[in-house]
C-alpha cells in the first residue's frame, strides 16, 4: 500500500522540529486540492502518513512546511520578514503503490529534501 511520510530534522539545532504544521496538496495544472495537514510531534515526524491507500494516487504534490513560527520561537528570525516562513517542495509520484518519504532538513537560512524510504 502506498503513502506520504515526511518529517523536519532542525540540523542546526541536531534535533527534531516539534510543532510544525504541515499541508499536503494536490496539483493539477494551475489548482492546488488540500490533501491533508498534519503538525510534527516531538519526534518532528507526523503520527501517521499524510495520505495513504487509496487516498495517494499517482500525480504532482506539494508539501508546504509552515517553518516561520518554529524559528521565531527558538528566536532565529532575526529579520523582518523572517527569511523563510513557508518552505514548499514540490514532486511527483508516478508510482503510488510504493512508500514516498520526503522529510525537510532545516536551519535558518536554508533547508534540503531528499526521497527517504
Amino acid at each position: 500500500m502506498g503513502r506520504l511520510s515526511t518529517h523536519i530534522l532542525d540540523t542546526e539545532r541536531g534535533r527534531p522540529a516539534a510543532g510544525v504544521t504541515i499541508e499536503a496538496f494536490r496539483i493539477a495544472g494551475d489548482a492546488a486540492e488540500k490533501a491533508a495537514e498534519a503538525v510534527t510531534n516531538a519526534d518532528g515526524r507526523t503520527d501517521g502518513p499524510l495520505l495513504e491507500g487509496a487516498a495517494f494516487t499517482a500525480g504532482v504534490y506539494e508539501l508546504r512546511f509552515h517553518v516561520g513560527p518554529y524559528l521565531a520561537a527558538s528566536g532565529r528570525s532575526p529579520t523582518s520578514p523572517a527569511f523563510l516562513d513557508v518552505v514548499v517542495i514540490r514532486f511527483g509520484v508516478a508510482a503510488a503503490e510504493e512508500h514516498f518519504h520526503v522529510p525537510l532538513l532545516l536551519q535558518s537560512f536554508g533547508y534540503a529534501t531528499y526521497r527517504g524510504s
